[in-house]
């Protein structure tokens, strides 16, 4: 299932505070923003993400899910009763985090906007194909980690979100060559 992005693309910048433009390394000096399909296509492939959620004290809340990128939306699911449900009925701004643990190559990302409960069955559907079509097996095999999530879907056993990026950042390590990008939606 091919992705579709909005028409509207985000504004890029480069953040040269944070960036290797600054530094005295080979390459530094040429330094540039990464580009957002380069960033859609680190969020296509990102098998794990990290959610972060607000609780109703303040206090942070941060655990893994799987998530699909679909025309332009990042959608996560949860159980109806646990901590990130609750948060976001409390607070519906939220960040996704995804990237790798390398300090010499590698693009990190952070998605930050709003999750909106999704409960048309049409976009249910939808984001049950985009799952399936990215975790393949994982879902659609019988000894599957996450097999059957596609009726949790539809049953509302789990509550699937929707996250239309807001501003996203992009951390990107190029053999000791940094970057700092934000997106703007």
């Amino acid at each position: 299932m091919p992705t579709q992005e909005p028409a509207k693309q985000p504004v890029t910048e480069l953040d040269a505070r944070y960036s290797s433009a600054l530094q005295p390394r080979p390459g530094a000096a040429d330094v540039t923003a990464t580009e957002w399909a380069e960033a859609r296509r680190t969020v296509e492939a990102a098998e794990i993400f990290w959610v972060s959620t607000v609780r109703p004290d303040g206090r942070l809340h941060v655990t893994p899910v799987i998530a699909a990128w679909y025309e332009g939306v990042l959608y996560f699911s949860t159980g109806p009763a646990e901590q990130k449900a609750k948060n976001l009925a409390h607070n519906s701004h939220c960040a996704l985090t995804t990237g790798g643990n390398s300090l010499t190559e590698g693009l990190d990302l952070v998605i930050e906007g709003e999750a909106s409960r999704v409960t048309d069955p049409a976009v249910l559907e939808e984001v049950i194909t985009a799952y399936e079509t990215k975790y393949g097996e994982h879902i659609t095999s019988p000894e599957g980690t996450f097999h059957g999530i596609g009726n949790a879907f539809r049953k509302g056993d789990a509550v699937v979100y929707a996250v239309a990026p807001a501003t996203a950042y992009g951390f990107g390590r190029d053999d000791g060559v940094y970057t700092h990008t934000r997106w703007t939606f």
